[in-house]
């Protein structure tokens, strides 16, 4: 079965960086995404981040410039880089994974359970 685990997670000051880490089972499908979501307490999911089988990677207007995403040679680790830290940064943050489709899209059907950041002013 195959399985998300985040960490990496924690609390740091405004500027500050830090990096998440999903490991992974071996996606099945031949063609994939991974993916990078946050929540924020009364806020809904947003991206953050996206890079495919292809090596294609996709940011989040807000994030762009200040985070950067990666995956290992054999695919099984996710990797978020975070950079320039802001206090609207503070979520949790979830690593996803899902086919990708014709058009580029990705209906996620795998998640973790999370890990918080928390970024103070």
């Amino acid at each position: 079965q195959v399985q998300l685990s985040e960490s990496g997670g924690g609390s740091v000051q405004a500027g500050g960086s830090l990096r998440l880490s999903c490991v992974t089972t071996a996606y099945s499908a031949r063609k994939f995404v991974m993916g990078w979501f946050r929540q924020a307490p009364g806020k809904e999911r947003e991206g953050v981040a996206r890079i495919d089988s292809d090596g294609i990677t996709d940011y989040a207007d807000s994030v762009k410039g200040r985070f950067t995403i990666s995956q290992d040679n054999a695919k099984k680790v996710l990797h978020l880089e975070m950079n320039s830290l802001k206090p609207e940064d503070s979520a949790m943050y979830y690593c996803a994974a899902g086919p990708k489709l014709w058009n580029g899209r990705c209906p996620y059907d795998l998640w973790g359970q999370g890990t918080q950041v928390t970024v103070s002013s």
